[in-house]
């Protein structure tokens, strides 16, 4: 019976195995699904699909380097638990796997997976780590970029791995100085080398949520604009909140910045929710228009990293582009790349007290 297609996906999402595994059982199997689903389990290949539900956050990232030193690749390699994450084994697969990243024509992750890789592809080769291992495991993103001069940085054990380029000399000085640029990418995770990279689409919503933000959270809001919306809540406050307001304004001793320790969530709320019913008028005010711009330029500071303080500046002001300056007036930053294990993966929460009472209670 001729194998297809589509008999092969249907294989492999039935059991997880490669795509070459699955033809080649079919094959075997004279096209018997039944009979291939036993032929991939009697070779250990289906474990993997009892495992692919489980939460696999913790893992590896590894960073490698070309042999010229103008290209590197970061690979993030995740399991279950940090225990495997410390298994030698382990370790040199997603060594391995950094390694070939630095031959992807992509930094597409399917295409990664049917790279040749250990007398298969990667994708097999995972597999058959995760049947020999035991958990679940997932090669989760690869990216490799090359530049005139660039340095990498991998932090502690292998949960953060960075790499920074930039167009210049490629000098040992400037060398140096992009390593201590990649350790503060480590640090400080910046969205962005510069300024120039946000779209006005990206600056446009950062300031509606930085304005949004302000009108959420009236106590934070300049004087004039706070006094004018509480001069509006008797009546909208319960009245145990308007005497406790009435008895701090008359209190010339009273911090006023301590007002919301005082009060209900309930008036909270409802303070907010005068504030954005005033939302035209608050907006165009000049103070409050000025509130906004300096959060927004706050904001900006910390995503972008040329504009952050660098961490090692003996003023504590010195911005990471000036440092840059002081090494090499021509060096310029032009990508700077951080994977962090587990980042945006949604940890199962653990009580093993309920566990066990669970387990007693059968």
């Amino acid at each position: 019976m001729a194998v297809t297609a589509q008999m092969v996906k249907e294989l492999r999402e039935m059991t997880g195995a490669g795509m070459m595994d699955c033809k080649k059982a079919l094959e075997e199997a004279d096209g018997n699904m039944d009979q291939a689903v036993e032929i991939l389990r009697e070779k250990g290949l289906s474990k993997a699909a009892k495992k692919a539900g489980r939460i696999a956050a913790m893992g590896l990232v590894r960073v490698a380097l070309s042999e010229d030193g103008k290209t590197a690749s970061v690979v993030e390699v995740n399991s279950e638990t940090d225990f495997v994450a410390k298994n030698d084994e382990f370790i040199g697969f997603v060594e391995g796997l950094a390694k070939l990243a630095l031959e992807a024509e992509s930094n597409d992750i399917d295409a990664f997976k049917a790279m040749a890789f250990d007398g298969g592809t990667v994708e097999e080769a995972l597999i058959a780590k995760i049947a020999k291992i035991g958990e679940n495991m997932s090669i989760r993103r690869i990216e490799k970029v090359s530049g005139d001069v660039l340095a990498t940085y991998t932090h502690g054990e292998g949960n953060i791995g960075v790499i920074v380029t930039a167009k210049g000399a490629d000098s040992d000085d400037n060398k140096a100085a992009l390593k201590n640029i990649a350790m503060q990418v480590a640090a400080m995770n910046p969205q962005y080398v510069s300024r120039d990279e946000i779209s006005d689409e990206e600056l446009a919503n950062l300031r509606k949520i930085t304005l949004e933000s302000a009108l959420n959270d009236p106590f934070t809001l300049p004087k004039p604009i706070l006094n004018g919306l509480l001069d509006k809540v008797e009546g909208v406050w319960d009245q145990a909140d308007v005497d406790i307001l009435k008895e701090k304004r008359t209190d010339k001793s009273f911090n006023f910045n301590y007002l919301p320790n005082f009060l209900s969530e309930e008036a909270k709320e409802k303070l907010a929710g005068l504030a954005i019913a005033d939302k035209a008028a608050i907006v165009d005010n000049q103070i409050f228009s000025g509130l906004v711009d300096g959060r927004v330029k706050k904001e900006l500071k910390e995503m972008c990293l040329l504009d952050q303080t660098y961490v090692r500046a003996e003023d504590g002001k010195q911005t990471v582009g000036e440092y840059l300056k002081t090494v090499d007036g021509n060096l310029a930053l032009t990508k700077a790349v951080r994977f962090e294990v587990g980042e945006g993966i949604e940890k199962k929460e653990e009580d093993f007290a309920a566990e066990v009472a669970a387990q007693l209670a059968k």
